[in-house]
C-alpha cells in the first residue's frame, strides 16, 4: 500500500493553520521565553509537542470519542483546564517584573527542566478544545481505510511540526533585542499575560461539545 500523501498533506495543512493561531500554548511559550530564557521556552515547547502525542494516541484508541460524547468527562476536563489557566494567571499577576538575567535578583527563580516541560505539557493536555479538534481532524480528513501505522506517522508528524513552530517562537522571543523590548514593559508584561490567561480560562470554561 502506497503512502497517502494527499491525505497526509491535507491533515498537516489543517493542523498547521490551527497551530500558528495564538492561544494558551503560544502565551505560555512566549512568557517562558521572556521571563526565563531560551532553554526553558524550548523545554516548554517540547512539553506542548508531547501532549499532542497523548491526544493523538487516545484518539486512535477511540478514547477521544468517549470523552467527546460524555458530558461528565468533557466537563471534568474543561474545568480542570480552566482552573489550571486561572492558576497560571494568578502566578503571572503576582510575579515581579521580568528582568535581564544579569540583574535579576530575588525575582522569579529559574524553574527546573521538568517544571518547564510540565508547564507546556499540562497547558496543552488540559485543553478540551484539543480533544474535539483531534476528533474532527481524524473523522473528516482521515479515511477509515488508513492503517494504524500510517495514523501513528500522522500523529508523530503533528508533534514534530508543533515543536518546530514553538521552537521558532522560542528563538525569536529570546533574541536579545526582542526580549529587551519586553523588559521595558515591566509589570505590564505580567499584567497582560495574566489577563490573557484569565481570558483563555473563560474561553475554555465556555467550551461546548459539538
Amino acid at each position: 500500500m502506497s503512502f497517502p500523501w494527499f491525505e497526509f498533506l491535507g491533515l498537516m495543512l489543517a493542523f498547521g493553520i490551527n497551530a500558528v493561531i495564538p492561544g494558551a500554548d503560544f502565551a505560555m511559550v512566549l512568557r517562558q521565553a521572556v521571563v526565563h530564557g531560551r532553554r526553558e521556552a524550548l523545554l516548554t515547547s517540547a512539553g506542548v509537542a508531547t501532549a499532542i502525542l497523548v491526544h493523538g494516541t487516545y484518539t486512535l484508541l477511540g478514547v477521544g470519542v468517549i470523552v467527546g460524547q460524555s458530558l461528565l468527562l468533557f466537563n471534568i476536563l474543561k474545568w480542570a483546564g480552566a482552573a489550571y489557566l486561572v492558576w497560571l494567571a494568578i502566578s503571572a499577576l503576582r510575579s515581579p517584573p521580568p528582568q535581564p538575567p544579569a540583574v535579576a535578583e530575588g525575582g522569579e527563580t529559574r524553574r527546573g527542566d521538568v517544571a518547564a516541560f510540565a508547564l507546556g505539557f499540562l497547558t496543552n493536555l488540559l485543553n478540551p478544545k484539543a480533544v474535539l479538534f483531534f476528533l474532527a481532524l481524524f473523522t473528516t480528513l482521515v479515511s477509515v481505510h488508513t492503517t494504524g501505522e500510517i495514523k501513528t506517522i500522522y500523529v508523530g508528524s503533528m508533534s514534530l511540526m508543533l515543536f518546530a513552530w514553538f521552537a521558532l517562537v522560542s528563538i525569536f522571543f529570546t533574541t536579545p533585542s526582542v526580549r529587551q523590548g519586553f523588559f521595558r514593559f515591566g509589570r505590564w508584561f505580567n499584567r497582560v499575560t495574566g489577563i490573557t490567561f484569565l481570558a483563555l480560562a473563560v474561553r475554555v470554561a465556555l467550551a461546548q461539545q459539538r
